[in-house]
C-alpha cells in the first residue's frame, strides 16, 4: 500500500506540470532550444560542404513538410503523456518503451557532455575577441582538443570552460519551467536575432559581399541536386530542430491542452530557419569579401572565421558579437538537455528536482571528459551520440505516434478543434497519416545515408 501511495502522488505530480506561461514565452522557448549550434554552426558549414543555394531549397522545403509534422509528432508525445523520453514510449504503447527511454537517457548524457564541451570552446573564442580589442592578445585555438595524441593544456581549460557551462545550467534549471528556462529563453532569444541582424548588416556592407550572397541563395542549378544533397539537408532538419524524442518529447510535456501544436511548430521552424538563414547571411558575405573558401566544413566557424575578424575592420567587435550569439543559442539547447536528464530522474524516481539536477550535473561533467582528450575520439563520439542517437530517436518517436499511440489519441492531440467519431477534420487525418507513413521513411532514408557515408564510409560524401 506504502508503494502504491507513493506511485500515485509521482502521478498527480507529473499531471500537474508546469506549463508556459504565454505563447510568446513558449515560441522563445521552443526556437531556442532548436537554434543551439545546429543552426548558427552546423547549418553554415553544411551549406557550404553542400554546394550554396541547392542545400538551402532543398533545406526550407524540407523544414515544412517532414520538420513541421515530426515536430507536432514529439510535441504530441509529451503533451499526451506528460512524460520525458523516459516513461513517455511505455506510457504511449511502444513494446520495450521503458528500455528505449533509459537507453536515449543514457545518450543524451554522453551527447550533453562533448556539447557543454563545446560551449566551452565558444565561450573562449568570445574571450579572445574580446581580448584582441584591447591589445591583449591569445590564440584561442589553444582551448580545441588535439588531432590526436593529449594535450594538458587543452584538458585543463575545456574542463574550466565545460565546468562553467554545467553550472549555468544548474542555475537555470533550479528555477524550473517558468521561473528558469522560460524567462532566461525570452531574453537569450531575441538578443540572438538582435546580434545576428547586426551582423548580417555588417557582413552585407563589405566589397564583393554580393558574390557571398548569391552563392548562398541565388546561385542554383538543377544539376546541384542529388541524393547527398537532399538527404543531407533531411539530416540537418533533424538536427537544427532538435528532434530526436527526447528534448521537444520533454517540452511538449509542458504544453497546455489548448495550445495549437500546428501553429506553434510553423512560427518554431520559421524561427529555427531564420536563424540559419541569418547565419549564413552573417558569414558568408564576409568570407567571399575576404577570398576566403566557404566549404572548410566543421572548421569554417573556429578556424576560417577567426581569420575574417582579423582582416575586417573592427573585426573584433563583430567577433565576439558572432561567439556570444553561438554562445547564447548553444546554452539554450544544453540547458533543454539537461532538462531531459533532469525529468527522465524526476518522473522515474523519488528524487526532488534539485538533487536531481546536481546528480545531473556531475554525470555530464564525468561524460565530458573522454572527448576532451582528442578529436580521434571527439568526432566517433558526436557521430554516435549525436547524430546517430539523435536520427535513431526522432524515428523511434515518429513511429510511435504513428503505430504505437491510440489513434484517437493522437488525432485529438494533432488536432485544431476536439475530434470525434462524426467531427473528423480530413487535414488531421491526413496529418496523422503523414506522421505514420512518410516521416518514419524519410527519416530512415537519412539514418541509412549517415551510416553508409560517416560511419561504414560506403559511400563517398563531399
Amino acid at each position: 500500500l506504502q508503494i502504491h501511495g507513493e506511485w500515485e502522488m509521482r502521478e498527480e505530480s507529473r499531471m500537474a506540470r508546469e506549463t508556459f506561461t504565454s505563447h510568446l514565452g513558449l515560441i522563445a522557448t521552443m526556437i531556442g532550444v532548436a537554434v543551439g549550434l545546429g543552426n548558427v554552426w552546423r547549418f553554415p558549414y553544411m551549406v557550404g560542404r553542400f554546394g550554396g543555394a541547392a542545400f538551402v531549397l532543398v533545406y526550407l522545403l524540407l523544414a515544412l513538410v517532414i520538420g513541421v509534422p515530426a515536430l507536432m509528432a514529439e510535441w504530441s508525445l509529451g503533451r499526451h503523456t506528460r512524460r520525458g523520453s523516459v516513461g513517455a514510449f511505455e506510457a504511449a504503447g511502444l513494446p520495450g518503451g521503458r528500455q528505449l527511454g533509459w537507453l536515449f537517457f543514457l545518450a543524451v548524457t554522453a551527447a550533453t557532455g562533448y556539447y557543454s564541451t563545446a560551449i566551452g570552446w565558444v565561450i573562449y573564442h568570445a574571450l579572445g575577441q574580446s581580448a584582441a580589442l584591447f591589445g591583449s592578445e591569445f590564440d584561442p585555438s589553444g582551448i580545441l582538443p588535439p588531432e590526436k595524441g593529449f594535450s594538458g593544456s587543452a584538458l585543463g581549460l575545456q574542463l574550466m570552460f565545460t565546468s562553467l557551462v554545467i553550472l549555468g545550467c544548474v542555475a537555470v534549471l533550479l528555477r524550473g519551467l517558468r521561473s528558469g528556462i522560460e524567462r532566461v529563453s525570452s531574453v537569450i532569444t531575441p538578443l540572438l536575432f538582435v546580434i545576428l541582424l547586426v551582423l548580417v548588416v555588417r557582413g552585407l556592407t563589405l566589397p564583393n559581399a554580393a558574390a557571398g550572397v548569391s552563392w548562398f541563395f541565388l546561385k542554383f542549378e538543377f544539376g546541384d541536386l542529388s541524393a547527398a544533397v537532399v538527404l543531407a539537408a533531411l539530416g540537418q532538419v533533424v538536427f537544427s530542430l532538435a528532434l530526436g524524442g527526447t528534448f521537444m518529447v520533454v517540452y511538449g510535456s509542458y504544453l497546455d491542452d489548448n495550445e495549437s501544436l500546428r501553429a506553434s511548430a510553423v512560427w518554431t521552424v520559421l524561427g529555427d530557419t531564420a536563424a540559419g538563414l541569418l547565419a549564413g547571411l552573417a558569414i558568408f558575405p564576409a568570407v567571399f569579401a575576404l577570398g576566403l573558401e566557404p566549404g572548410t566544413g566543421p572548421g569554417l566557424i573556429f578556424e576560417t572565421l577567426p581569420r575574417v575578424f582579423d582582416q575586417m575592420p573592427a573585426g573584433h567587435v563583430f567577433g565576439l558579437l558572432f561567439f556570444s550569439a553561438l554562445a547564447g543559442a548553444a546554452y539554450l539547447s544544453a540547458v533543454a538537455a539537461f532538462e531531459v536528464l533532469v525529468v527522465g530522474l524526476t518522473d522515474n524516481t523519488d528524487l526532488g528536482r534539485q538533487p536531481a539536477t546536481w546528480w545531473v550535473a556531475g554525470a555530464v561533467l564525468l561524460s565530458a571528459l573522454p572527448p576532451m582528450i582528442n578529436l580521434q575520439i571527439f568526432i566517433p563520439w558526436d557521430l554516435t551520440f549525436g547524430t546517430g542517437f539523435q536520427t535513431f530517436g526522432a524515428l523511434v518517436a515518429a513511429l510511435t505516434v504513428g503505430w504505437a499511440l491510440n489513434r484517437a489519441d493522437a488525432l485529438r492531440q494533432l488536432s485544431e478543434e476536439p475530434v470525434t467519431e462524426t467531427n473528423r477534420s480530413d487535414s488531421t487525418h491526413f496529418l496523422y497519416l503523414w506522421i505514420r507513413f512518410v516521416v518514419p521513411s524519410a527519416i530512415m532514408a537519412v539514418g541509412a545515408w549517415w551510416l553508409l557515408t560517416e560511419v561504414l564510409e560506403v559511400v563517398g560524401a563531399p
